[in-house]
């Protein structure tokens, strides 16, 4: 069978109807298109643990602020078809707003609560709202067993799974590791828009990765200020540098933490992160929370 498109709700229903009624398990992949090499590790994730494996394509309109680039993101339906047929997916769901948004974008939606104002909410403050609104409809209309997210939006991912604990969804939440090119750069559909230099200027934000990855022995503050050195030499607006638990809350010594980084190139917002393992200064004890 080939790759089947579904893009009303009676079409989604009807093509995964049979392998709900052979108790299959059930792959979302939710994506805006423009799909890379970073989308084919989510399929493939999905893939090991399902037996149907479905990706969404959906430029969501409610995640977008009213001045961001909603009306030029890149779009390559037909390519990302080809993308999905070769990654082995069994079926496309790529629906129109009105069938997402059958009340207008200014219906009931998911709040993100605290977590959702910080870092990325500072400066997209309606952002996450719309994320996770259109997450959950997906994981309603599909009901999948398993959904995987990348690990470069993982301020989503964390928020992603809070809700699907609050509101108690069956779904098992995945998250992926970056994937990046050879000279460190993550993948982003948004890359697209960075010129030849911009793309150079762009490899500061995971060279400030490297540099806190470098300073973790030496705890919090030396994590920030290597990072931020890095990110200060380079040609770029800086818009956070921050490092948390994996939570999102307070890193703590001797435990996995989180460092964030967000930066514009040019007119492309760029961001990215990594784990790291904070050291343990001389005199202080595993488990004692520290800040900047």
């Amino acid at each position: 069978m080939g790759l089947l498109v579904a893009r009303t709700r009676p079409e989604l229903q009807a093509a995964l109807d049979p392998a709900r009624e052979a108790c299959r398990r059930i792959g979302l992949v939710p994506t805006m298109g423009a799909l890379h090499a970073g989308h084919d590790a989510l399929i493939g994730r999905t893939r090991t643990m399902s037996d149907v494996s479905v990706v969404s394509i959906f430029v969501n309109p409610t995640q977008f602020g009213a001045d961001e680039d909603f009306g030029v993101y890149p779009r390559s339906f037909q390519a990302d078809l080809d993308r999905c047929a070769a990654e082995g997916v069994d079926l496309v769901f790529a629906p129109d707003v009105a069938t997402m948004y059958p009340d207008g974008a200014g219906g009931v939606s998911v709040e993100p609560g605290p977590l959702g104002g910080v870092f990325e909410g500072v400066t997209r403050p309606t952002h996450f709202r719309g994320v996770l609104t259109v997450v959950a409809k997906l994981l309603h209309l599909v009901a999948p067993d398993v959904a995987a997210f990348g690990e470069k939006d993982y301020q989503q991912l964390v928020l992603v799974r809070q809700m699907v604990n609050s509101l108690q969804f069956d779904v098992e939440v995945l998250g992926v590791p970056i994937v990046r090119q050879a000279d460190g750069l993550a993948l982003s559909s948004r890359n697209s828009f960075l010129d030849d230099e911009d793309r150079r200027h762009a490899l500061m934000l995971s060279r400030a990765l490297t540099a806190g990855i470098d300073a973790a022995p030496r705890g919090v503050d030396a994590v920030l200020a290597a990072a931020r050195d890095v990110l200060a030499s380079a040609a770029g607006a800086v818009d956070y540098v921050a490092l948390t638990d994996p939570y999102l809350g307070e890193p703590r010594l001797g435990q996995e933490a989180r460092l964030l980084v967000a930066a514009r190139v040019s007119t492309v917002r760029l961001i990215d992160n990594t784990s790291l393992r904070l050291g343990l200064p001389a005199g202080a004890s595993s488990g004692e929370v520290v800040g900047p």
